[in-house]
């Protein structure tokens, strides 16, 4: 009997034991949950005192830029109205990535935030990145920055019509620079070869500098770039612009047809500058943020000083930034696909 009275707790701690496990699971399961609702908590309580230290913006390009020039017009204003210091980092290297990897690991708590280009929805399509489109979320789009055709002095054309003409009849005799694999200059000059049935060879550069070298020495044909630096060569007469890529024709610079009005109808394409932010980030900063750039770029001053630099000035929601990125994305995948581009 002795012996039977004592194989019962053996045999009870012999259940206990194996319940172990399950208990752990719950257990765990239980902590992680009460960590995500902490987590959630914490955020939140944050979202509300924010912003209580220094915001930083990276733009993923070198200083001077049309993404660093919007950027600091945009957060010169932004920071007495947050009453908060904001620092912006130019973290430049491959068409963007490099500073769009730092961004999408940065913790999304409303104090990291990205300033980006068409280039970076661009590259998920050419280029195997580090992070994915998941791990950013978009904010608001500050600026459209739509494009100039500009050619060489020496190209025996003065119209759209006789580029055409010319390329048609000189068959691998044009060319077209960008600054570099992806860019949205690249992307629209492959989209131009298409739609005129050209066949046009893309020469990529390594920033805007050395592409108007070549272009004012006849040694490269056209580019499709921002108003800023070649309008001035354009006035002495050292390089022509043929067209405008926006919807209406630059404000001063009117005498300069839209590629709709030369016969391109639906040819209505461009850069644009937008913010970005690591997904998670407290959708309350966000729509902060959001609203707040979307008053700045309405004042007179910031108007005047986008227009002086070759922007226009966009007032929008994070809805219609979302959409603008999904729409391009598409439209860029499909020039990249039916112009075989592909990048080393």
């Amino acid at each position: 009997m002795a012996q039977a009275r004592q194989s019962q707790p053996r045999h009870a701690a012999t259940h206990r034991h194996a319940a172990t496990p399950r208990r752990t699971a719950l257990k765990t399961l239980l902590l992680s949950a009460l960590a995500a609702a902490g987590l959630s908590t914490g955020l939140a309580q944050a979202a509300d005192d924010w912003p209580s230290k220094p915001i930083k913006i990276i733009v993923p390009y070198t200083p001077g830029g049309s993404t660093d020039i919007v950027t600091r017009i945009v957060m010169e204003k932004l920071g007495p109205r947050l009453k908060q210091t904001i620092i912006v980092e130019n973290r430049p290297g491959a068409n963007s990535s490099v500073g769009s990897a730092i961004a999408a690991k940065s913790d999304p708590d409303g104090y990291t935030f990205l300033s980006m280009l068409p280039a970076y929805i661009i590259n998920f399509h050419l280029y195997k990145l580090t992070y994915t489109p998941a791990d950013l979320t978009p904010v608001v789009q500050m600026a459209d920055l739509p494009l100039f055709l500009f050619v060489a002095e020496d190209l025996p054309v003065k119209t759209v019509a006789d580029l055409v003409a010319y390329g048609r009849k000189n068959p691998d005799k044009l060319t077209y620079a960008s600054s570099g694999n992806g860019s949205s200059a690249h992307l629209t000059g492959a989209d131009f070869a298409l739609q005129n049935k050209l066949t046009m060879t893309h020469v990529a550069y390594k920033g805007s500098a050395p592409i108007l070298t070549d272009l004012l020495g006849g040694r490269v044909s056209m580019v499709f770039d921002p108003i800023l630096v070649p309008m001035q060569y354009v006035k002495q007469n050292r390089l022509k612009a043929l067209a405008f890529t926006g919807k209406e024709r630059w404000p001063t610079e009117p005498g300069i047809p839209t590629m709709e009005e030369v016969g391109m109808p639906g040819f209505v394409t461009g850069s644009w500058a937008g913010l970005m932010a690591p997904a998670g980030t407290p959708k309350p900063i966000i729509e902060r943020m959001a609203r707040e750039i979307a008053e700045i770029v309405k004042e007179p001053d910031v108007k005047q000083k986008f227009v002086d630099a070759g922007f226009l000035p966009v007032s929008g929601t994070t809805a219609q930034f979302a959409e603008l990125m999904k729409t391009d994305s598409a439209r860029y995948a499909e020039i990249i696909k039916q112009a075989g581009i592909t990048v080393n």
